[in-house]
């Protein structure tokens, strides 16, 4: 059964799904991390300003927040700008009052502060954040950072995924990576998959020890689909079974792989910037954030309505 739970939410990302049946997402274009109860209720958890996107569950109940420094919405040609092209609700520009890119911290109380506004690179150079895109807790409250970069004028950076602690800041693990999004670990914690959205490539990362990445692979890609036959890998979680769940842009609605890359089937959504998805604490129910409708939508028995085999 597919249940809208809340709407009128402002740019949903990042749902993270709590042992009381409450969803915190972040709010891109509103500045705020919002939970939402379930009768559809919404709560401010923390004004963050500017952007916040991806956000993760530290192991003592603070988050950590990927502040991408904010954006100006409105509705906007998708994917391209031609004549009967697909307008919709998004990022259409610079903020008229950008903050830095940054992590943030969100204590209990809603307080928010500075966690790391830099990186170090592989050889040692320190770079200030691009724009950080999505982030994933590991058991020892270690965090996976994407930085998505940006593009000005005809040039965009690349960047690449990073890995860092409360206590010692971020360092870069991997790079180059093309627009590198979504990220998600398996249930034991020993491989990591990251999204590249415009290659709508997954890619899987095996573990050497947390922070470390001992081999890679490109595990799959997302198909296109949808009125325009495009297509775009975005949020990503993991099942306790290994099946992989892509929020997927274009088509709408998330897409299902087996742990070696097979496709097992898709959940479609009625909005094409299908954000991120999570599952509940007992993983019967799928939440998908659908950003540009601002919808937080629940799939109960998720794996009967992808088609898959339990």
């Amino acid at each position: 059964m597919i249940q809208c739970i809340s709407d009128g939410l402002a740019f949903p990302e990042s749902p993270i799904a709590y042992e009381d049946g409450s969803v915190v997402v972040s709010e891109m274009a509103a500045g705020r991390i919002t939970r939402v109860l379930p009768d559809g209720a919404t709560e401010t958890v923390a004004i963050t300003g500017g952007g916040p996107n991806g956000v993760g569950r530290l192991p003592d109940g603070r988050l950590v927040v990927c502040q991408n420094g904010g954006s100006r919405f409105g509705l906007g040609a998708w994917p391209y700008e031609f004549e009967g092209c697909v307008r919709l609700f998004r990022p259409v520009g610079p903020p008229d009052q950008p903050v830095p890119p940054a992590l943030q911290i969100v204590a209990p109380s809603g307080h928010v502060s500075t966690l790391a506004t830099e990186f170090t690179t592989r050889s040692g150079k320190v770079l200030p954040l691009v724009r950080p895109s999505d982030i994933c807790v590991d058991g020892q409250g270690g965090f996976y950072v994407t930085d998505g970069g940006t593009t000005r004028g005809r040039t965009r950076s690349m960047t690449g995924l990073l890995y860092g602690t409360v206590e010692d800041g971020l360092r870069e693990i991997v790079y180059p990576l093309e627009m590198p999004n979504g990220v998600a670990l398996s249930a034991d914690g020993a491989v990591l998959y990251v999204a590249e959205t415009r290659t709508r490539r997954i890619w899987e990362f095996e573990l050497e020890r947390p922070g470390v990445v001992a081999a890679a692979r490109g595990l799959t890609t997302v198909p296109s689909g949808g009125p325009l036959n495009i297509g775009g890998a975005d949020g990503v979680c993991v099942d306790e079974a290994g099946r992989v769940l892509v929020a997927t842009l274009g088509t709408g609605g998330v897409t299902v792989f087996s742990p070696t890359g097979e496709l097992l089937g898709s959940i479609p959504a009625d909005d094409p910037m299908t954000t991120n998805v999570t599952l509940s604490c007992d993983g019967k129910t799928l939440f998908m954030t659908l950003a540009s409708t601002g919808r937080l939508i629940a799939v109960k028995n998720w794996l009967q309505a992808a088609g898959v085999a339990d």
